[in-house]
């Protein structure tokens, strides 16, 4: 099965996260969530190829915000946490885009960004589709 034939992968990005370090800026400053969404969104749209992305309200993962998760039907999911909006939008992208390109979901740990090696919170299984 060809990347192309395999769906698109979908990067939640939680916009109501707070930084885990409190932010110097004043309190009308949009939250890190909300900025993490804003530069992922600003990447060029070539290099965000095959993967839609969705801001959610809260992904219940406070202790470790920053958060999104990574996920496609058929495939595995993931939860990435402690992102700084400031640095790791393209790491998000470059793992978001190996997770669409692989059939399961399942980027070899080697090719994933490395903060996203050290920050991975959650994997969870694909569901099993009905016969």
């Amino acid at each position: 099965m060809s990347s192309s034939e395999i769906g698109a992968t979908t990067l939640f990005v939680c916009v109501t996260c707070r930084a885990q370090v409190p932010d110097a800026a004043s309190s009308d400053q949009p939250r890190a969530g909300a900025r993490l969404l804003s530069a992922i969104e600003a990447v060029p749209a070539e290099q965000r190829a095959g993967v839609t992305v969705v801001g959610v309200e809260c992904l219940s993962n406070c202790n470790r915000a920053c958060t999104v998760a990574v996920t496609a039907p058929g495939k595995w999911t993931y939860v990435l946490g402690a992102l700084d909006p400031d640095l790791h939008a393209q790491d998000v992208l470059t793992f978001a885009q190996l997770h669409q390109r692989h059939e399961a979901g399942l980027p070899a740990w080697r090719e994933r960004p490395e903060y996203i090696r050290k920050n991975t919170v959650a994997r969870v299984p694909a569901l099993a589709t009905p016969n």
